[in-house]
């Protein structure tokens, strides 16, 4: 089962992409995680990327592809994988079709998440994130806060909030995302694999309906 994830920044893709990683031990592949990692360990490609992962702009597509690539040719994709956050552009998304077709391999389903910008917005100043063990945590979801304030569950580090999860870098990230990213969404109406969750509800619910879809 290969599946692509959809969305604005703060829907919850990546969320739900984990949990049903490890139900159906598919290959989460996300290319936040991914840039991240790269930009932390000051790699060539992650020093390209900061500026415009700071910036709330996307990252240039020869950075991407080659990133993804590498992952999806080293065939140990298990039972299936998961792209999170890939592709954001229709040449992305052309390159990614090519490239699974070297590899006689075909997705099944993209899933797009929909959620209103302002809640968006919301959700993602909520965010408090682990530098160390790397969990996320939400302060404005009942069930993703941190048992004490500012403090990580699991090492108790000092929680950060990363420079992209600023109000202005968001809402400028949905203004890109709209412009550059909607369009990849008729891409796969067109090759009819898309399916729409309403994803403004409980992260339960949202699996639930996914659940549904790929069953």
């Amino acid at each position: 089962m290969n599946l692509i994830f959809l969305g604005p920044p703060g829907s919850g893709k990546g969320t739900q992409a984990l949990k049903l990683s490890q139900q159906e031990s598919l290959i989460h592949l996300s290319t936040g995680d991914v840039l991240r990692e790269a930009v932390k360990n000051e790699t060539e490609l992650g020093k390209k990327a900061k500026e415009y992962m700071n910036a709330g702009n996307l990252v240039p597509d020869a950075l991407i592809v080659g990133l993804i690539q590498e992952k999806i040719k080293n065939g140990h994709l298990g039972n299936g994988f998961i792209l999170d956050g890939f592709p954001r552009t229709i040449p992305q998304a052309e390159a990614l079709k090519r490239m699974l077709e070297e590899q006689s391999l075909k997705l099944d389903f993209a899933i797009c998440f929909h959620v209103e910008d302002d809640k968006i917005v919301k959700r993602m100043a909520g965010r408090r994130f682990c530098p160390v063990c790397q969990t996320t945590y939400n302060i404005y979801v009942e069930d993703a806060k941190p048992k004490n304030d500012g403090k990580c569950d699991k090492d108790n580090e000092d929680l950060i909030i990363r420079s992209d999860d600023l109000e202005d870098v968001v809402r400028n990230r949905l203004v890109v995302y709209h412009k550059q990213t909607k369009p990849i969404v008729e891409f796969y109406r067109n090759e009819s694999i898309l399916v729409e969750i309403d994803a403004d509800r409980a992260p339960e619910e949202v699996f639930n309906s996914i659940l549904e879809t790929v069953k």
